[in-house]
């Protein structure tokens, strides 16, 4: 039972991530604090050996160490930066560089989606909702952990200690 609550939890996390993110631009940092717990015990069940602990742990470390970067210099917000290391810890070294390719193929995309939005007079019954009208300001922000938690989705199903656990 415990595998396959802890199986859900990425999924389940990152879809939240997205979605308050898109809502709300914000996303809370307890997602990123579960996501990390769930990887501990995840890792313990799993069980990962010290070389691939390691190369989870320094995964994330380097991402949180890029993403306060980014958030430095205004390229990313703080709830995406603790994200995306929460993301990278759960891929590894291994995964990581296909997990920043799937981010960019769907931040690229939402950019675009977002761009055409705001080109367009939303509906009548969009003007009512305010993360819509959010959304359509050319002033407002592109809520990327809507792309951080798509492109980590599209990772998930393939990670090799993931798998061990569904066995």
């Amino acid at each position: 039972m415990l595998e396959f609550v802890l199986f859900l939890t990425f999924p389940a996390a990152m879809a939240f991530a997205g979605a308050m993110d898109l809502f709300t631009m914000t996303i809370p940092n307890r997602i990123s604090i579960g996501l990390i717990a769930a990887f501990a015990v995840a890792a313990i069940m799993a069980p990962l050996g010290w070389p691939e602990l390691a190369s989870h742990v320094g995964a994330g470390l380097l991402m949180l160490a890029i993403g306060i970067g980014l958030f430095a210099f205004g390229f990313l917000g703080g709830g995406d930066a603790k994200l995306l290391a929460a993301a990278a810890l759960w891929f590894g070294f291994e995964g990581l560089l296909q997990y920043l390719v799937l981010v960019s193929i769907c931040g690229g995309l939402l950019v675009l989606a977002i761009l055409l939005y705001r080109s367009m007079s939303p509906p009548l019954w969009l003007c009512r909702q305010e993360w819509a009208m959010r959304l359509h300001t050319k002033a407002g922000g592109v809520p990327y952990g809507i792309a951080l938690a798509a492109g980590g989705l599209w990772l998930y199903p393939s990670t090799p200690w993931l798998q061990s656990l569904a066995v």
